[in-house]
């Protein structure tokens, strides 16, 4: 098991492993090859990945708004979970946070998803009751 920045050669892989994981992902619109592109391009240490072999089995990306880091899109396939795949790739984007001194970090999960809460709850994260609203020139976005 490997882990390492993920190459946009395996775009189709990280699409379908989040499908597989039923994370939500917007093909043609915020996660079209071409966007995903540019973020790895620009900020390659926040695209990290287990592989085992050539297989993509664990993803996670991070995003900043300059204030703080984000988490987004944790994805662990269902025969690679329970084995701290997961919890190594936080920590390794909050060390890339802290690198950038950034004092807070920022996870959005959607309420159906306890297991990701419990995750992350186990890991030191603390819920806030805080409601996202957003607008969008486009529902692909």
């Amino acid at each position: 098991m490997e882990l390492r920045i993920v190459d946009i050669k395996d775009y189709d892989k990280i699409i379908d492993l989040w499908d597989m994981c039923g994370l939500p992902y917007k093909p043609l619109g915020r996660d079209t090859k071409k966007r995903i592109t540019r973020e790895i391009r620009e900020d390659p240490e926040y695209w990290k990945g287990f592989y085992d072999g050539d297989r993509l089995v664990a993803v996670v990306f991070g995003t900043d708004d300059g204030r703080k880091g984000w988490i987004n899109r944790l994805a662990v396939h269902p025969e690679y979970r329970n084995r701290g795949l997961g919890t190594r790739l936080v920590k390794s984007l909050e060390k890339e946070f802290d690198r950038r001194g950034f004092e807070i970090i920022g996870i959005l999960i959607e309420g159906d998803n306890p297991e990701s809460m419990r995750f992350f709850e186990g890991l030191g994260y603390v819920e806030l009751g805080i409601r996202y609203y957003s607008k969008r020139k486009s529902m692909d976005s």
